[in-house]
């Protein structure tokens, strides 16, 4: 984990501060190897510590790399407080800490001056064990889908499709899933979150598989859409959009590009064919230790996208009042190009009783 603390320490002196006070479960976790679910992380110029609690003393002695790990006391930022006496400039995670919890800090440190940062970004550039690491996820992902499959009925509810495939996620050995698993069925499918409720599969029906797993801490997505039974003529239109609209961005994608012109790759295929108001999301998104990162595929993403970084490629259209389509795949980003990880089929499948 040293060169993860490296690139901390580099933050560091750019923004010309003492230390970088990490609180975020996934930056905790990402600098020092700690999987437990409490923890600060004190980064300085020529130390690093860990400081948890009584519960976690042994798991963090046995997965924390380059940082002394040390037993928190109930007055943590007081504790903090006397590690930190030589530093007067101080960095903290903006976006992952409460107004209460600066409050506290701010009083128990005395007058620091405090800078927000945004560790977020270390993780946009996977290393190779990440990478192997979410390849096992997609794996696993693409693995309980194609067990779902046969087990599809028409008469089966949203939830419990989900719950069968929740099911098959943790036989194939993940070890959570990365989101709440969507389901959604009928007029239902044109929801991009819908939620898995009492809803029978029926005939005819487009059904939308949102899901992930995680493996080894980091997530995968997936996204297919089905038809229950024969598809009809304008579901195999508007699925034969979205279909081309995302093997446009997959043919294409590149680093170099940014997001906002990788976005465009799939949105001129829907815009074009005139569905470019029923495409309210962005493309793709990162992911890794958590479900949605930096960079995106979006309108408003300028991020240069990098070999190395990880995203979905997920364009789709939701027509109100009868249904949508969405299809989803997660690649990684090389010096050429990209290499596709989701194996599942994505070619229109109508399933039969």
């Amino acid at each position: 984990m040293s060169s993860r603390i490296d690139k901390v320490r580099a933050l560091l002196k750019s923004r010309e501060l003492d230390c970088i006070i990490v609180q975020s479960s996934r930056s905790r976790r990402y600098i020092s190897g700690f999987t437990g679910s409490a923890g600060i992380v004190l980064v300085l110029p020529d130390k690093c510590f860990l400081l948890t609690d009584f519960r976690y003393m042994q798991q963090a002695s046995a997965e924390t790399a380059g940082c002394e790990v040390l037993e928190c006391s109930s007055k943590i930022y007081e504790q903090i407080a006397g590690l930190l006496t030589a530093c007067s400039k101080i960095g903290y995670e903006y976006a992952h800490v409460t107004v209460e919890t600066f409050e506290r800090m701010k009083k128990a440190l005395g007058g620091k001056v405090w800078t927000s940062v945004n560790l977020d970004t270390l993780r946009a550039i996977k290393e190779n064990e990440e990478l192997l690491l979410i390849k096992k996820a997609v794996a696993v992902a693409d693995r309980a889908f194609a067990r779902l499959l046969p087990e599809l009925k028409t008469g089966m509810a949203e939830i419990e499709a989900a719950a069968l495939l929740e099911f098959y996620l943790r036989k194939e050995g993940a070890s959570g899933t990365s989101f709440s698993t969507i389901v959604a069925s009928g007029e239902r499918s044109s929801l991009p979150h819908g939620q898995p409720t009492e809803k029978l599969l029926t005939d005819g029906d487009f059904v939308t598989f949102d899901f992930g797993a995680i493996y080894g801490g980091y997530c995968s997505d997936i996204t297919r859409t089905l038809v229950m039974g024969k598809a009809n003529a304008r579901q195999k239109e508007i699925y034969g959009i979205v279909l081309a609209a995302q093997k446009a961005a997959l043919s294409s994608l590149k680093p170099g590009m940014t997001g906002i012109e990788g976005d465009a790759l799939a949105r001129d295929v829907i815009n074009s064919a005139g569905y470019g108001k029923l495409f309210g999301h962005g493309t793709g998104h990162s992911l890794g230790l958590a479900i949605h990162e930096e960079p995106r595929l979006s309108p408003g993403c300028e991020t240069v996208l990098k070999p190395g970084m990880v995203l979905t490629v997920e364009p789709g259209i939701y027509v109100p009042g009868w249904g949508g389509v969405r299809i989803e795949d997660v690649v990684v980003l090389t010096e050429s190009g990209l290499e596709i990880l989701t194996a599942t089929p994505k070619e229109l499948l109508e399933l039969s009783n």
